[in-house]
C-alpha cells in the first residue's frame, strides 16, 4: 500500500470575501448593520436591537437618537419574514415612548403597520402590530391616520384570534379608536359587536375590562345599543351581574347598562329578565362605593324617559336613592343625587322626596366637597320647581342660610343651582319674608357679577322674585346691586337680558329705585335694546315702560301719551317730541342754556325754590299770599316791617305792568273774596313786586352756583292755581262736573275761549317768546303761560287734574295739538245693577267751548285734534 497523500483544500475565489464573526459591544455599531444588504446580518441585528429596547425607556431614548428608527421603518416591508418579525417586534416595543410615536406619525409608516395585521402573517407579527397600533393610538392625529388608512377593519378581525396578547392589542386599539365619534359612527357596519362579547368569555381579566370599555363607549349610540340588544348582549351583561366571581367587572357593567337604559325596549327586556330589581339591589345592597354610583348613573341616564320614571317609581326607587345619600362616598353622593334630579319630573316621585330626601339633601349643601354641594342644589332646585309644598320643606329643614352660603361658591352650577331653589321659595311671602331676613341681596352681587350667563341669569331671577317689597329693594339698592344688574341689560344672552328686564321691572316698583336705575343707565340701555328686532323682548319693554312711569318728561317726549294713573309730579317739563334715541336733558341742563329759538320747555313745578317750609294752609289771612308766600323765597324771609318800608302801593307802581304783558289781575273767585277796590289794587302792586323778584330768582337759579344746591325755578302762579282749584273744584261732587268746572278754570288762565275762526289771530307764540327773554331761559313755568294753545292747555289741566285726583289722560298730537281724555259712565244707566258697559271716553274741550265733552272718535272730536 502506498502512503496516503493529504488532500489540499482549494483557496476560496479572490472575488468573495471571506466569512468575518463580529462580537459588537456598542449599540451605535448595530445601528450602523440595519443598513446592510445581508439578510442574516439584518435579522441578528434587529434581534439584538428587540433586547436592548427591552430594558428600559433609557434605550429607547439612545436607539432614536443614534438614528435607528428610519432604517427599522424600512424593514417593515421587507422580504425577509425574518426581518420583518423582528423589525414589527422592535417597533412594538419602541411606540410606548413619545418621541418615538412623533417621529413614527412624520414618517407616516401607518401604512406599513396595518399592513402587517394581514392574515397571512405569523401571529408573532400580528401581536407586536398591533401592540405598535395601540401604543400610536392613544394620540387623536394617529387615531385619525389610523382610521384613514383602514386599520379599524383588520383590528376587529383579530379580536378572533387565538393569541390573547394579539386580542388584548386589538381591543385596546380599538377602545382607543372609538373616543372619536367619526370612527364610532362606522362602527356598527363593521359588526364588530359580537366579537366584542365573545371577549367577555375571556379567562384574562384584562381583556374583558377593555372588551366593557369599548361596550362602554360605543353604546352612546342608539344604532350600536340596538346591535348589543340584538346580539343578546344585555343578557351577557346581566350574567356578569350575578357572578360574584367577576366583581371587579361589576362597575364597567354598570356603565353599560347605563347606556342601554336610554332605550325603553332596553328597559323593558332588563325588567322582564328581572335585571331592574338587581340593579336596585346593586345600588342599595353593594359594599363597593364605584358599584352604587355606576348604579345611580345607570337609574339616572334611565330616568330621563318618562316611561322609565314610571317603571321605576313602581319599583319604589325612591327609597334605594334616599339611602344612597348617607353614603360615606362622595360620588356615591353625587350620583345620587343627579338620579333624584331626574326622576323629579315624576311627580309622584316629587311627593315622595316631601317627606323624605330633602332633609338629607339640606346636609349635603354643607359639604366641604363642591360637586357634592352642587349635586344636591340641583336636586332641591328640580324638587322645588312648581311644587310649593316641597320648597316649604326645604325652608323647613333650614334650608336657607346653606343656599344663600352657596351662592358664593367656587362653582357656576352650585350657584345657579342654589340661586334656583331660593326663587321657588320666594314664591310664597312667608318664606320670600324669611329669605330676606338673611341678607340674601347682599349675597346675590357676587353672582351679578359672574361671568357666567346660568349664573347671572338665575341671579337676576332670583332678584325679581325677591325685591318685591320696598325693603328688600332698599336692602339691593344700598348693597349697590343696581349698577351689576343694569350691566346685565346688555348681556348678549337671551335669557340674561330677559331676566335682568324683569328684575329691573320689579325693582322699579318705587320711585327711588326707579331713579338710581337711570342714573345707571338703564332706561338708555333698553332704549337701545327696544330699538334691535333681535335684542328686544317682552320684558326689555316692559322694564322701558315701568322706568318711563317714573321718567315721565321722557315718556311724554317719546310716547306723547300720559295715562291717568301716570300723575304729573312737581319738576316735570314737557320737552316736546323727540325720536327714539335721542338724549332727553336733564331739567337743570335745560335751565342752564340760554334762549334759543327752540320751542319752549314747559315746567310743573309747584314747589319752592327755598328750603324753608311754607306756612300752614289753615292761615286764612290771605287765601291768595299762601299761594305766593310758598313759591317766592324772598317774600319768605321778608317781615311785615320789611314789606311796610318797601314802597308797596306807589302811584307809579300801580300804573306799570310786567313787560312780559301777563295779565296780573286775580281770578273772580279770588278778587271777590278780598273785599275793597283799595286792597286789590295793593294786591295788584304787590303782585308786580313779587312777579319781578320771581323773575331774579328764576334768573339766578339758572345761572347756578356751584356752592349752593340747586332747585328748579319756582312757579307762584301755578301754587295759585293749585290752591284755588282745590278750594273750589275738589268740593264738588259730581265728577263730569268737576271736569267741566277745571276746563273752564284752566282756559281762563291761559287767555280764555278762542273762536275756530280767530285761531290764527291768537298770538300765542309771542307771548311765549317774550317769556323766555323775561327768564332769560328756554325753560318757562307753566303757571306765567297766560296765552296758551292746546298743548299748553292740556297739560294744565293734566296736572291740576292730577293735583285734585280727577283721573285723565293727555295726549299729544300733531301741530302743537294736545288733548285730554277722561272716562265717564253713561249717566241714564245710573243705578242699573248687573253688568254695566265700559265707561264711554270724552275729550275735553279747552279752547273753543271749555268745558264741552266730546266724544272719542266722533266728526267733532276729530276736528278738536286734527288739522
Amino acid at each position: 500500500m502506498g502512503k496516503k497523500i493529504k488532500k489540499e483544500t482549494e483557496p476560496p475565489p479572490k472575488d468573495v470575501f471571506d466569512p468575518l464573526t463580529i462580537e459588537s459591544k456598542k449599540a451605535a455599531t448595530v445601528v450602523l448593520m440595519l443598513n446592510s444588504p445581508e439578510e442574516e446580518i439584518l435579522a441578528k441585528a434587529c434581534e439584538a436591537i428587540y433586547r436592548f429596547a427591552l430594558k428600559g425607556e433609557e434605550n429607547k431614548a439612545t436607539l432614536l437618537e443614534l438614528g435607528a428608527v428610519e432604517p427599522l421603518t424600512k424593514l417593515l416591508t421587507h422580504e425577509d419574514k425574518t426581518v420583518r418579525r423582528n423589525a414589527t417586534m422592535i417597533f412594538g416595543i419602541l411606540s410606548s415612548n413619545n418621541d418615538v410615536k412623533k417621529l413614527l406619525r412624520e414618517l407616516d409608516v401607518m401604512n406599513s403597520v396595518i399592513a402587517l395585521l394581514a392574515p397571512e402573517e405569523e401571529v408573532v407579527i400580528h401581536e407586536f402590530a398591533s401592540l405598535c397600533l395601540a401604543n400610536m393610538s392613544a394620540e387623536y392625529t394617529s387615531k385619525v391616520q389610523i382610521f384613514e388608512h383602514g386599520g379599524l377593519e383588520p383590528l376587529i378581525r383579530l379580536l378572533s384570534s387565538p393569541d390573547p396578547d394579539v386580542k388584548k392589542n386589538s381591543i385596546e386599539c380599538i377602545y382607543n379608536l372609538v373616543q372619536d365619534f367619526q370612527c364610532r359612527a362606522t362602527f356598527p357596519e363593521l359588526n364588530a359587536i359580537p366579537s366584542i362579547l365573545e371577549l367577555l368569555k375571556s379567562e384574562y381579566p384584562i381583556i374583558q375590562l377593555l372588551a366593557l370599555k369599548t361596550l362602554g363607549v360605543i353604546t352612546n349610540d342608539k344604532e350600536s345599543r340596538a346591535m348589543l340588544r340584538d346580539n343578546q348582549g344585555i343578557d351577557h351583561l346581566i350574567k356578569i351581574l350575578e357572578t360574584k366571581e367577576l366583581n371587579d367587572l361589576h362597575i364597567e357593567v354598570l356603565s353599560v347598562v347605563a347606556n342601554c337604559l336610554e332605550d325603553m325596549d332596553t328597559v323593558v327586556l332588563i325588567q322582564q329578565t328581572g335585571g331592574l330589581k338587581k340593579l336596585l339591589t346593586f345600588a342599595e345592597n353593594s359594599t363597593i362605593p364605584d358599584i352604587q354610583k355606576n348604579a345611580a348613573k345607570a337609574i339616572t341616564i334611565a330616568a330621563y324617559n318618562p316611561e322609565n320614571r314610571k317603571l321605576f317609581h313602581e319599583q319604589e326607587v325612591e327609597k334605594c336613592l334616599v339611602a344612597l345619600l348617607s353614603s360615606e362616598s362622595d360620588g356615591t353622593k353625587i350620583a345620587a343625587s343627579q338620579a333624584i334630579s331626574a326622576m323629579c319630573e315624576n311627580s309622584g316621585s316629587k311627593d315622595f322626596f316631601n317627606h323624605q330626601g330633602i332633609p338629607q339633601l339640606i346636609q349635603l349643601l354643607k359639604s366641604d366637597n363642591e360637586e357634592v354641594r352642587e349635586a344636591a342644589a340641583l336636586a332641591l332646585a328640580n324638587l322645588t320647581t312648581c311644587n310649593p309644598a316641597n320648597a316649604s320643606a326645604a325652608a323647613e329643614a333650614d334650608g336657607i342660610d346653606p343656599l344663600i352660603n352657596i351662592l358664593s361658591s367656587k362653582r357656576d352650577g352650585a350657584i345657579a343651582n342654589a340661586a334656583t331653589v331660593l326663587t321657588n321659595m320666594a314664591m310664597q311671602e312667608a318664606l320670600r319674608v324669611n329669605i330676606q331676613r338673611h341678607d340674601v341681596m347682599r349675597a346675590l352681587i357676587s353672582p351679578l357679577r359672574s361671568t357666567n350667563t346660568g349664573v347671572q341669569s338665575k341671579a337676576a331671577l332670583t332678584i325679581a322674585a325677591t325685591a318685591c317689597d320696598a325693603e328688600a329693594r332698599t336692602e339691593l339698592r344700598n348693597a349697590g346691586g343696581l349698577e351689576p344688574l343694569v350691566q346685565l341689560l346688555r348681556s348678549k344672552n337671551d335669557e340674561v337680558r330677559r331676566n335682568a328686564s324683569w328684575a329691573v321691572t320689579v325693582c322699579a316698583s318705587d320711585e327711588l329705585t326707579a331713579t338710581e336705575l337711570c342714573k345707571f343707565g338703564a332706561l338708555d340701555i333698553l332704549e337701545e335694546v327696544n330699538l334691535s328686532v333681535s335684542r328686544k323682548n317682552k320684558f326689555s319693554e316692559a322694564a322701558y315702560n315701568k322706568l318711563l312711569n317714573n321718567h315721565l318728561p321722557l315718556k311724554y317726549s317719546q310716547t306723547g301719551y300720559l295715562s291717568s294713573s301716570n300723575i304729573i309730579s312737581d319738576g316735570f317739563y314737557d320737552y316736546g317730541r323727540i325720536n327714539p334715541g335721542t338724549k332727553l336733558l336733564p331739567l337743570k341742563d335745560l335751565c342752564l342754556q340760554q334762549p334759543s329759538d327752540l320751542r319752549a320747555v314747559i315746567l310743573v313745578n309747584s314747589k319752592s325754590s327755598d328750603v324753608s317750609p311754607p306756612p300752614s294752609t289753615e292761615d286764612k289771612s290771605s287765601d291768595v299770599g299762601w299761594g305766593r308766600s310758598i313759591s317766592s323765597s324772598s317774600s319768605l324771609r321778608r317781615t311785615s316791617k320789611e314789606k311796610a318800608s318797601a314802597g308797596f302801593g306807589s302811584p307809579t307802581e300801580e300804573k306799570s305792568e310786567p313787560s312780559s304783558g301777563r295779565n296780573t289781575a286775580l281770578s273772580k273767585s279770588a278778587t271777590k273774596e278780598k273785599g275793597s277796590r283799595k286792597v286789590r289794587g295793593k294786591k295788584e302792586e304787590e303782585k308786580v313786586k313779587e312777579e319781578e323778584e320771581v323773575t331774579t330768582v328764576s334768573k339766578n337759579i339758572g345761572e347756578g352756583s356751584p356752592d349752593k344746591e340747586w332747585y328748579p325755578p319756582s312757579d307762584p302762579d301755578f301754587c295759585v292755581y293749585e290752591y284755588e282749584v282745590t278750594k273750589s273744584i275738589l268740593p264738588i261732587t259730581n265728577i263730569k262736573e268737576q271736569i267741566e268746572a277745571l276746563a273752564e278754570y284752566v282756559a281762563e288762565k291761559m287767555g280764555g275761549a278762542i273762536p275756530k275762526d280767530k285761531l290764527q289771530d291768537f298770538s300765542w307764540e309771542l307771548h311765549i317768546s317774550e317769556l323766555k327773554f323775561q327768564l332769560k331761559s328756554n325753560v318757562v313755568p307753566i303757571g306765567q303761560i297766560k296765552k296758551g294753545i292746546f298743548y299748553h292747555r292740556a297739560l294744565l289741566f293734566k296736572a291740576l287734574a292730577d293735583k285734585i285726583g280727577i283721573g285723565c289722560s293727555l295726549v299729544r298730537g300733531e301741530y302743537s295739538r294736545a288733548w285730554n281724555e277722561v272716562k265717564l259712565m253713561n249717566e241714564s244707566l245710573k243705578g242699573v245693577t248687573g253688568g254695566l258697559p265700559p265707561p264711554e271716553v270724552y275729550i275735553v274741550d279747552l279752547m273753543f267751548q271749555p268745558g264741552r265733552l266730546i266724544k272719542l272718535r266722533s266728526r267733532e272730536a276729530d276736528l278738536y285734534r286734527f288739522l
